[in-house]
């Protein structure tokens, strides 16, 4: 089989990543509940999607919780029987082109249409008294936020976690870059049902060719001849060829139909998730543009220190446990927030602040009126050289002047990434992790605060005024940010990166001038912690950050065909003229 390397490793990766199916699947119906397995509704389009449905085993009517996913509608039945149980219809569905569903899956295309028509379908049962509400993470809150930019007339409420507020910018790509380990790891699990459905299609069809011909030898039997790699995942060719914001991700941007939507939402965001921007800026989207008042009102935000994986029983994310308390209680909150949003239960959700923050560092919750706190103020912390390397400053004075800082920048020996926001499979595990094997690279520059004399918490946005030059026509510069404790461990709390030729904007690349100096703007998302007294907040400034982040070639080629490479001198500038400044926004305590 041809390039049968590739095709090994996307399995491989597929099967390190794939969620398995729920044990309770098949086992005997809990009394109390009706069950309708494999239920088919037609898309306007007359393709097939296929569903189960839970509800009570009761007369009357009950608002309906609807889930369409891409991973199977047969795993995840806790929180399904936990809502029938709970006097909901639940119905849980294969997206198109997925596991029994027909069609051909190509990831957003369809699930605004596919979406809207099965919300007004589930509308319709005898069962479901005509309010509709959905959940789930990830994709399963793409396929959300998808159907509630096409306003379904009976969608009421959604509660999406962990996704994006569009699939360019913080799901793709991020700042012109590519989010390489998770675009090529989500695409290889996808590949894996893909791979099934054309694999029995192309050997059911081969067969029948084979039987005919009375001649063929054994050794022509075609079970053997499967698809070719490129046919399982054929967007994953479109997203390198679309690395600008262009018409091919603005067909799919949520973002820029916030206004038309009409749905009360639970938005829910993990501090360590390579989704979290898109989290809140959907919950901020939404609270201020939505398309009525009571949408407007009805919008939720709820952050934790989770990561795009599960969190342990006793609250271990990554290298640190923040206890029972940062654990999602997800069963109770969902139905928390059905009751609230379907059935007017005047709960929690009625009666708390539309926003949660988990404060990590002090590891508590804490409610707020808005994101990020009207109390926060913006706070430099200017970059300041130090005898070497690693030993650079971040102090409060603004600069005068002082000597800049280079690094050479090998896109054939990346700085690796340790920890933060990944996605998916074990290989690079996500959430928090020692940062200090940065220190000891020639190709970072490390920046600290003394041991700090009094508390400081850091609540909302971030980011980092970078003043800098390069060799190369293009290149990246990246940011990395740790709280660091008095044993030295270096905690990851959020990153960024910027690519030089979409320093401006994303819809056109740019190439740089080289030995020019150019202020770079990169974003470090937000966070919410306490750097306790004692401790050091720390900044590391490399060009890159790998796998992560694709490498940048410093040639200023496209990613797709890209050939070329060269090493880049980089030169990062902290005086009075080119104040490089981190940015943090300090909540007074």
């Amino acid at each position: 089989m041809k390039n049968a390397a590739p095709f090994t490793l996307a399995v491989a990766l597929a099967l390190a990543v794939w969620p398995s199916r729920d044990p309770a699947w098949g086992q005997a119906d809990p009394e109390g509940l009706k069950i309708e397995s494999g239920v088919k509704m037609k898309t306007r389009d007359g393709v097939t999607l296929v569903a189960d449905i839970y509800r009570p085993d009761a007369d009357g009517r009950f608002p309906t919780v609807l889930q369409r996913t891409p991973y199977d509608r047969r795993g995840g039945l806790a929180e399904a029987r936990a809502l029938a149980a709970a006097g909901y219809v639940v119905i849980k569905q294969d997206v198109r082109g997925r596991f029994d569903s027909e069609g051909e899956f190509y990831p957003f295309q369809h699930e605004a249409e596919d979406g809207f028509d099965t919300v007004e379908w589930a509308a319709s049962r005898p069962y479901s008294n005509g309010q509709v509400g959905m959940w789930g993470g990830s994709y399963v809150g793409a396929t959300q936020m998808l159907a509630a930019m096409a306003h379904p007339p009976h969608l009421v409420a959604i509660f999406p976690y962990v996704t994006a507020s569009e699939y360019y910018e913080g799901w793709t790509y991020q700042h012109g870059a590519l989010m390489q380990w998770f675009a090529t790891s989500w695409s290889s699990g996808l590949a894996v049902d893909t791979l099934r459905r054309k694999a029995q299609d192309r050997v059911q069809e081969r067969l029948r060719g084979w039987e005919k011909e009375r001649s063929s030898p054994l050794s022509g039997y075609p079970l053997l001849d499967l698809p070719a790699p490129a046919d399982l995942a054929p967007y994953f060719h479109d997203w390198l060829a679309h690395e600008t914001s262009d018409d091919y991700w603005r067909r799919v941007k949520v973002s820029d139909h916030y206004p038309e939507m009409t749905v009360k939402a639970l938005h829910g965001g993990g501090w360590h998730d390579l989704f979290l921007r898109g989290s809140i800026e959907n919950y901020l989207g939404l609270k201020a543009k939505a398309a009525t008042a009571e949408a407007r009102e009805g919008q939720r935000l709820l952050l934790g220190p989770w990561a795009h994986a599960a969190t342990s029983p006793e609250g271990r994310i990554g290298d640190v446990v923040f206890g029972k308390d940062a654990v999602l209680a997800m069963t109770t909150t969902l139905r928390s927030w059905m009751d609230y949003a379907l059935k007017g239960v005047a709960n929690e959700f009625a009666a708390r602040p539309p926003v949660r923050v988990f404060v990590m560092g002090e590891n508590a919750w804490r409610d707020e009126t808005e994101f990020p706190p009207a109390r926060a103020r913006a706070t430099r912390y200017y970059l300041q050289p130090g005898s070497g390397r690693a030993d650079g400053m971040l102090v409060e004075k603004a600069p005068g002047s002082a000597r800049a800082q280079s690094y050479d920048y090998d896109p054939d020996d990346p700085a690796p990434t340790l920890g933060g926001r990944l996605c998916c499979g074990d290989l690079y595990p996500p959430g928090p992790a020692d940062q200090r094997p940065l220190e000891s690279r020639p190709d970072v520059l490390v920046f600290s605060t003394p041991p700090l004399a009094r508390d400081v918490e850091a609540t909302g946005w971030l980011s980092l005024e970078l003043f800098a030059a390069t060799s190369a026509v293009d290149t990246d510069f990246t940011a990395v940010l740790a709280d660091v404790d008095e044993a030295g461990y270096a905690r990851f709390l959020t990153d960024g990166v910027v690519r030089g030729r979409y320093r401006d904007s994303t819809a056109a690349a740019s190439l740089l001038q080289p030995g020019r100096v150019y202020k770079y703007a990169i974003d470090l998302w937000a966070t919410s912690n306490l750097f306790k007294a004692g401790h050091r907040i720390r900044l590391y400034v490399s060009s890159s950050n790998f796998p992560r982040f694709d490498r940048n070639r410093n040639t200023g080629e496209p990613i797709l065909g890209a050939a070329r490479w060269m090493t880049a001198h980089q030169t990062v500038y902290h005086d009075r003229d080119h104040p490089s400044a981190l940015v943090l926004p300090v909540v007074p305590r």
